[in-house]
């Protein structure tokens, strides 16, 4: 089983792209807000480090944010929480996904939290920052300020970037990323054949 690691900008279509390859993707950021709908145990734990915001249960995210927003720390404390149970998640995720040819990580700290593995392939999504704002705007409850946070405890872009063996051009259309990941995929197994 290969492993590939998407990398990029908030807003720069990670998702999109680590769908369109069409094998499994491990998608971090639905993980979590299943966590929050489904997790009687992370919202006891959120409960007792976050007394003042959080009360309710499923977890609202309007009161995370708050609390994001309140102090510094509170960010760090929630990762702390919401880590352990993605990588619990991750590990039934690879498990279950054994014999598939590739598997597809789409985690936003993938790095930061050293998720990956050396032998991971990683892929850089580059966008234009227009592009990536206008796709922000459409997201749901979007806050610019709780976006800026979330970019302080990341790893600059230019480093991803370099850690990258394969940079994807995202123009938001269908067809340019389709045709980059086949390219992608062909280079890999054609190493693979031949070594």
């Amino acid at each position: 089983m290969i492993r590939i690691g998407i990398l990029g900008d908030i807003g720069s279509g990670k998702s999109y792209v680590a769908k369109s390859f069409g094998y499994p993707v491990f998608n971090a950021d639905h993980e979590v807000s299943k966590l929050y709908q489904k997790n009687r145990t992370v919202y006891k734990k959120f409960k007792k480090i976050l007394p003042d915001y959080v009360y309710d249960f499923p977890i609202d995210k309007i009161q995370l944010s708050k609390a994001i927003l309140a102090n510094n720390s509170n960010l760090k404390k929630i990762i702390k929480i919401v880590h352990k149970e993605i990588r619990n998640k991750l590990r039934i995720f690879i498990s279950i996904n054994r014999n598939k040819k590739f598997i597809i990580l789409d985690i936003p700290l993938l790095l930061e939290n050293k998720i990956n593995k050396k032998k991971d392939i990683l892929i850089f999504v580059d966008s234009k920052k227009n592009d990536i704002l206008r796709n922000l705007k459409k997201r749901k409850n979007f806050n610019f300020k709780i976006l800026n946070k979330f970019k302080k405890i990341q790893l600059s872009l230019a480093h991803k970037k370099k850690k990258s063996r394969f940079i994807i051009k995202n123009k938001f259309t269908k067809k340019s990323v389709t045709n980059e990941i086949k390219k992608i995929l062909k280079t890999i197994e054609y190493e693979r054949s031949s070594s």
